[in-house]
């Protein structure tokens, strides 16, 4: 089990992506136990500069969060999101798998292309399951990429809706597929209201 610890640490040490079990199964002799060997590389790295931390499915060497601000030096800022894409972000986050037009729903406003765009090239959102509705809309999803960034093992640990509406990322409407107020049911409206179960495709 030494041995394996040390195959998973340089595997880790190596990649500059998270690696999941499969791959590390994939590189390392058969028989070999990866998820064995990460619990005992997890408690041997506890408390120190490094820590081993999970993201989605995978797994990756990161700097402790407590020094984090020696980093700070090595950081280059390309680019800053605008409050339009902080929106859609957020959305997506929360409500994921969402379709753009769930997110114009909750926003009130008509989502730019180019919003998307930005998002995609950042990887920090992908193309998820189509919904079974009419048209079969495409819905987005964040990426490991995004839970990697903010320190995130998975879309559960962001902090809570009440929290990024005092921020003001976030109006205080209801989501999509919530009751429309009295006299104003449309269409669309009892759509999204049965919607609460609707089925996806792969």
């Amino acid at each position: 089990m030494g041995e394996q610890e040390r195959m998973v640490e340089a595997i880790l040490f190596a990649s500059a992506e998270p690696v999941s079990l499969r791959e590390l199964t994939a590189r390392m002799p058969h028989g070999s136990d990866p998820a064995e060997a990460i619990v005992y590389l997890r408690k041997r790295y506890e408390g120190r500069g490094v820590n081993l931390c999970k993201i989605g499915d995978a797994w990756a060497m990161r700097t402790a969060p407590d020094l984090g601000f020696l980093m700070q030096r090595e950081t280059v800022e390309t680019r800053k999101l605008s409050r339009a894409a902080i929106e859609t972000l957020a959305i997506i986050a929360y409500h994921q798998p969402v379709t753009r037009a769930e997110i114009e729903e909750i926003r009130g406003v008509s989502v730019s292309r180019g919003t998307v765009d930005q998002l995609l090239e950042m990887e920090w959102i992908r193309f998820g399951r189509r919904k079974m509705t009419p048209g079969r809309p495409v819905t987005f999803v964040v990426t490991e990429g995004f839970l990697d960034h903010f320190g995130l093992e998975n879309a559960r640990d962001l902090p809570g809706l009440k929290e990024l509406r005092a921020a003001g990322l976030l109006e205080n409407r209801p989501p999509p597929g919530s009751l429309p107020v009295t006299g104003e049911v449309g269409d669309e409206d009892e759509e999204s209201t049965q919607g609460q179960s609707e089925l996806f495709e792969d």
